[in-house]
Formats: C-alpha cells, sequence, structure tokens
C-alpha cells in the first residue's frame, strides 16, 4: 500500500449523459488549481472510447487519481453513489490521508472554503445553496448552528412526515479519511466498516450520529454561505433576479 499525505482529497464523480461535463471540469479545475497544496482531486467517469477527461486532468497541473469504473446504470443517483463509492475504496485501499470532500460539478466555491475544512478533525458540516436558472430563489441546505455546535438541520420538506431523504446534503459535509482505513483510531472497532457494503451511506450516517466529534463551519454559528450547486439546464437562461429562501429548521 501507498502512503500519501494529503490535506485535501476532493472526490467528483462524472457523467456521460452530462453535457457540459468538459466545460464544468474545466471550471472547477480553474477552481482547484487556486486551492494552496496538498491538495489531491479524485475523478470517477465510466469507461468510454472518449479520452476527454484524461486529457482534462493532465492539463490541470492539479494532483490527481483517475478511476473508471465499466457498470453501466439507467438511474442517474445510484451511478453517483457508486462512483463515490468506488472514490471511498479506492482512497481506503491507498490509505490516503486527508479531509474528504464530495465537489460535484455544478458547485462554486469561495475560496475561503477550502482552508476552513482544513480545520476539521473528524467530520464537519457547512449550509450550501442550492440555486437554479429555472427558479427566482435560492435554497439553503444544511446544518442549524450555535457557535460550531450544529443544533439542527435546514430541511427542505418540513410538510412531508414519510420524507426519508437525509437532510445532509452529498456537498455540505467532510470528513477524515482515516475513519475509513483505521477506525481504531476513533474509538471505533476495525468490523464497524465493511468496504463490501455502501460506503457512502455509512459515512453519511456516521455525519448524523456522531454528535459530539462534529464541527459547524465556519464557526460563527455557520452563517456564511461559501458553497453554492448551481444549476443550469441546457439551452437556459435567465434574467430573473433571485430571492434567498431558508426551509423551516428542525431543532433537535
Amino acid at each position: 500500500m501507498s502512503w500519501l499525505l494529503e490535506d485535501s482529497i476532493v472526490v467528483t464523480p462524472t457523467s456521460m449523459k452530462d453535457q457540459t461535463r468538459g466545460v464544468n471540469l474545466r471550471r472547477l479545475s480553474n477552481t482547484l488549481r487556486l486551492v494552496p497544496p496538498p491538495l489531491l482531486w479524485v475523478v470517477v467517469e465510466q469507461q468510454c472510447e472518449s479520452d476527454e477527461v484524461s486529457e482534462i486532468l493532465r492539463k490541470t497541473g492539479i494532483m490527481y487519481r483517475h478511476v473508471v469504473f465499466k457498470e453501466n446504470f439507467t438511474d442517474v443517483e445510484v451511478e453517483m453513489d457508486h462512483q463515490r463509492n468506488l472514490a471511498l475504496n479506492h482512497i481506503e485501499h491507498h490509505r490516503l490521508s486527508g479531509i474528504v470532500h464530495f465537489a460535484g460539478l455544478s458547485n462554486v466555491y469561495d475560496l475561503s472554503f477550502f482552508d476552513e475544512i482544513r480545520g476539521i478533525e473528524v467530520f464537519g458540516t457547512w449550509p450550501m445553496a442550492l440555486v437554479s436558472a429555472n427558479r427566482n430563489r435560492v435554497i439553503i441546505e444544511g446544518p442549524v448552528c450555535d457557535s460550531s455546535e450544529v443544533v439542527g438541520w435546514h430541511l427542505r420538506k418540513m410538510n412531508n412526515l414519510t420524507d426519508a431523504k437525509s437532510p445532509v446534503h452529498i456537498s455540505s459535509f467532510a470528513f477524515n479519511s482515516s475513519i475509513l482505513w483505521d477506525p481504531e483510531r476513533w474509538g471505533r472497532p476495525s468490523s464497524v466498516q465493511d468496504t463490501t457494503q455502501n460506503t457512502i451511506k455509512f459515512v453519511k450516517n456516521e455525519v448524523l450520529e456522531e454528535e459530539t466529534q462534529l464541527i459547524g463551519i465556519p464557526a460563527e454559528g455557520c452563517s456564511k454561505i461559501m458553497l453554492w450547486d448551481v444549476h443550469i439546464p441546457t439551452g437556459t437562461t435567465t434574467n430573473t433576479r433571485l430571492h434567498v429562501t431558508s426551509p423551516d429548521s428542525s431543532k433537535r
């Protein structure tokens, strides 16, 4: 096994069905290039004849790992989770050390975000803004904080009691990678995580259950938005003004 110490490990799944994949990969790479090293970018894609992703990665100047898979999926969300699991298994197998963050291709960052997550010891979470080009509002998802203590979550469907969706957006948390390959360091038995299972589900559950080791970012009450998920459907243009709204908050 190789030991590679990285302060930040950024995981990005991609899809051939995404017509803007190449553009967004280049845009995200331009952001990551501005982040002070060390940083490792783990990009996952389905095996295909095109070498577009490989070419983009080679030209970024960023340290990266390119993970490829052969399986076919009809459900995009299932495919994305499969890719995240592959990335986590890669991190575990090679014992890559750092703070893991899942960065979608539609994410837009304030560069201070990467400084903030490097202060995470075990688990960290933050609010993020969901922006859609065909709606004149911004939805906030993520934690409700008292200083750096997480006391609740912004929920999108408070009126739907049967909605089992996790309150944790895939891009609104990060964690120390050693919980995957060195669980005893955190007081957990080695058998706590079976990598043949759904690793991303395991990590999400840990974020929600490990209240004492979960910190809100930034520490001033999670009050600053440093990450936006900007969804722009193909062929959509808009000149509407956006109004920020926050869903009702669930207090523990």
